[in-house]
């Protein structure tokens, strides 16, 4: 059924929301001040989801997107807002999530980092693949479907991965293992080409990477094949590792393919500036950082510190931070490879000062053996609002006090922030 909606505000998931008779509607799609005819795609008894089907009346704030794949592809969610509007809205939608879930004072949180870059910022991507009637598809899901979205270009994505779309769908469109090729993995450092990792579903491994070996060879970048059957990565050339640097004298990072690394290098490296400066680190203080990954965070706060101690559950990232802290210098760190919440159930060891930065799922396990701890500051580091309020709500409680909470805009053209919160 086609129904118009009024839409007069943002979720914090992205999508605009109006109301008809009385009933929430979320409209994909949609901003504040748009009138807008949907198609409901999903009816309940408090709420509906609508996709949008036009436009009636356009909002003052709704600008012109700036990739031709917008209204089809899911990767962004707000590019019909300018960039101070969709800020605007971030910081709002932040501050609301804060007082209703938290109750916090207005002057605990503080006012979104904004990005230096809007377009070109990714530095990493999963290209979705798949068949269609023209050939070879690679690029995007589609707004809550997983058809792919055939994509020419890309603008949020640095422009060295932009450049591989093109050849790449090429390669493969005239290719006799188009139909098994199923992901495309790319990263980027700061300086160097691409790495280039494939998800393959068929059953002749061999041949597939024979034929790479002699037919990619005008693919620029390092170049991987993960079967998706076994789970196994074959190198087929160039380097293994992406690199990144922070800080002066520069220290660099480099993670290998299943590593994690933001994607905004820029606004990674002003987080990290910040999670040292909160921290207030003093020479002879042990620092407990979880989550650790390859070291975002260990290495530049050992510069200033006695002691870091590192702790990952993914074994080929405690690999990397170890290589990292060799190359650095780095004597006084030491990294565990263990799940985070089995390493806190064993630690009985003195820590100052605790860093942590989760994935989306948070660190709930975590929390009452880190509040026996009682370190002196806890700097929680978070890509998810909801489980980061939750376990903030479970620390508060055990006595630590929230000093500052603020939105990180790593991801622009989305409705996501990064969260960095203080507690002492």
């Amino acid at each position: 059924m086609s129904v118009v909606v009024d839409i007069t505000t943002l979720t914090n998931g992205g999508d605009g929301l109006g109301r008809l008779d009385g009933k929430a509607v979320f409209v994909s799609g949609a901003i504040p001040g748009d009138q807008v005819r949907c198609q409901l795609t999903v009816e309940k008894k408090r709420y509906a989801k609508g996709r949008l089907l036009e436009v009636v009346q356009s909002s003052p704030m709704r600008v012109e997107p700036q990739c031709q794949h917008f209204s089809e592809c899911g990767g962004c969610d707000w590019q019909q807002l300018s960039y101070e509007d969709q800020c605007g809205w971030k910081e709002r939608l932040f501050r609301d999530n804060c007082q209703h879930q938290l109750n916090v004072d207005h002057a605990v949180i503080k006012s979104l980092v904004k990005s230096p870059q809007q377009m070109g910022y990714r530095s990493r991507v999963q290209f979705k693949c798949g068949m269609g009637t023209a050939g070879f598809l690679l690029g995007f899901y589609q707004r809550a479907s997983h058809s792919v979205v055939n994509v020419d270009c890309c603008p949020v994505v640095d422009p060295r991965i932009e450049l591989l779309i093109e050849p790449l769908r090429q390669l493969f469109d005239a290719s006799p293992y188009a139909r098994h090729v199923i992901q495309i993995d790319v990263a980027v450092g700061d300086v160097g080409t691409p790495r280039i990792v494939i998800h393959f579903k068929g059953n002749k491994l061999d041949s597939f990477t024979l034929w790479l070996r002699q037919d990619a060879g005008h693919i620029e970048g390092s170049l991987f094949v993960l079967d998706e059957r076994s789970q196994q990565l074959q190198h087929i050339r160039g380097e293994v590792g992406v690199s990144i640097k922070f800080g002066t004298p520069a220290i660099t990072l480099t993670y290998g393919v299943g590593g994690f690394a933001q994607i905004n290098l820029e606004q990674n490296r002003r987080l990290v500036e910040m999670v040292v400066r909160e921290a207030r680190l003093c020479d002879g203080d042990t620092v407990l950082d979880l989550y650790c990954g390859m070291g975002n965070f260990s290495l530049p706060v050992a510069r200033q510190v006695g002691q870091v101690i590192g702790v990952e559950g993914y074994e080929p990232s405690i690999v990397s931070a170890k290589k990292n802290a060799s190359a650095a210098g780095c004597e006084n760190v030491m990294f565990h490879s263990c799940r985070v919440e089995r390493f806190m159930e064993l630690m009985t060891e003195r820590v100052d000062v605790v860093i942590l930065d989760p994935p989306r799922a948070g660190a709930k396990e975590a929390l009452a053996p880190l509040i026996k701890l009682k370190p002196r500051s806890i700097i929680y580091v978070s890509c998810d609002q909801q489980t980061l309020l939750r376990d903030l709500a479970v620390l508060i409680a055990g006595g630590y006090q929230l000093e500052s909470i603020q939105p990180i805009d790593m991801f622009p053209q989305t409705a996501h922030t990064e969260v960095l919160a203080v507690l002492r």
